[in-house]
């Protein structure tokens, strides 16, 4: 359940993270398509799951603590246990939860409905990132500029 999805092939293109944690399909030249694909899931006001939470929770599967997990990634603790608790608070059931610490300290672990909700959220995001290769990005690509015009002066 660990997977790194910057090592995944999605339409035949390599797929990379940005330190915004979005998913860039990649032309094999390592030119970023003008494509950014980002699905974010809403709980009223919240975000429930979108890139950055699915990568924290693959990092608190691989790691075994939140703040390993944060320190993994570049965040806060704080900013880290705030993501948790609104992903905890958003779904049915808690897709985090943390483990009593004692004389080899305490930890965390995705629970089951965790990986269930990041196995669909992964797969959501294959389906979209797939659309690179149909019929519709193929013609509005052919119609894109590489770069917008000048900006025209009126008057």
């Amino acid at each position: 359940m660990t997977d790194d999805i910057a090592n995944r092939r999605f339409a035949g293109l390599p797929i990379v993270s940005s330190s915004k944690k979005m998913l860039y399909p990649v032309k094999m030249t390592g030119t970023p398509s003008p494509l950014k694909i980002k699905i974010q899931l809403y709980c009223g006001e919240e975000i429930a799951m979108g890139p950055g939470k699915a990568d924290l929770l693959d990092a608190i599967d691989r790691e075994g603590s939140i703040s390993a997990a944060g320190r993994a990634l570049g965040m806060s603790y704080r900013r880290t246990w705030m993501l948790v608790d609104v992903m905890n608070r958003c779904w049915d059931e808690p897709l985090v939860e943390t483990l009593a610490g004692g004389s080899h300290g305490g930890g965390a672990r995705v629970t089951a409905r965790g990986r269930e909700i990041l196995a669909h959220y992964r797969a959501l995001q294959h389906a979209a990132l797939c659309a690179t290769d149909g019929n519709d990005w193929t013609a509005l690509r052919a119609l894109l500029r590489d770069t917008p015009l000048e900006t025209r002066k009126t008057g």
